[in-house]
């Protein structure tokens, strides 16, 4: 399915948006119904979970889906969104349809349907999100070991740095000091996965913190 975009401009703000996902995935036929059980927005896009349901009780029978013990299925939901010239749009799809933006959080997994395919796209997609939610959130003079050396814009590489902070204006935002060189760049989440850490600023702040974190393994 292509992109809808709504002209009458009604969509404007975060409320709407969600409004707006929650009728699209509320519907009815004569035969089935679904039902919006979470939807959550992580970055422009949102991620849903929808249960399916057959309107004379029976239990719903699915390729891809195992039928839950009450009869229903649930299955994850894509919906990438933008604003064209004030206009808000979305394309959605399936999640065993292949979507590539695979970002939706453990608590909206948790609720979907086991799949019958292990070698489904809903199974890859599925295992995508636990990889992305599994990179780890860095405090403040964390030093870290990326998983491999990535190269900057200037053509230079960094692999061992430390997690700190710029200011700009009033907001805080995060960055990391290169070991070698002491410059401050940004790093996406993405190029933290399968990243080491070699030293926790809170085990560095109290020697109890220390001694609790060296028998945890950190």
């Amino acid at each position: 399915m292509g992109w809808v975009f709504y002209t009458d401009r009604r969509v404007k703000t975060y409320a709407d948006e969600k409004a707006e996902i929650a009728r699209l995935c509320t519907f009815e036929t004569d035969t089935r119904k679904t039902l919006l059980l979470k939807a959550c927005k992580v970055g422009s896009t949102w991620y849903a979970a929808l249960r399916l349901t057959n309107i004379d009780g029976g239990p719903v029978e699915d390729r891809t889906y195992v039928t839950d013990a009450d009869g229903s299925i649930t299955f994850g939901a894509v919906f990438l969104t933008r604003y064209d010239e004030g206009c808000w749009g979305y394309k959605d799809m399936e999640e065993s349809a292949g979507p590539v933006e695979s970002r939706a959080p453990l608590s909206l997994l948790a609720l979907l349907s086991e799949l019958k395919d292990p070698d489904s796209y809903a199974h890859a997609w599925r295992q995508r999100c636990r990889d992305w939610a599994a990179i780890p959130a860095y405090d403040e003079g964390d030093k870290i070991k990326l998983a491999a050396p990535v190269t900057l814009t200037d053509g230079s590489t960094c692999q061992i740095v430390t997690a700190t902070h710029y200011r700009r204006g009033e907001q805080k935002r995060r960055c990391y000091r290169i070991e070698e060189t002491g410059v401050l760049v940004r790093l996406s989440k993405a190029s933290l996965a399968g990243s080491e850490l070699l030293g926790s600023a809170k085990s560095e702040a109290s020697p109890v913190l220390a001694e609790f974190f060296a028998g945890n393994g950190s």
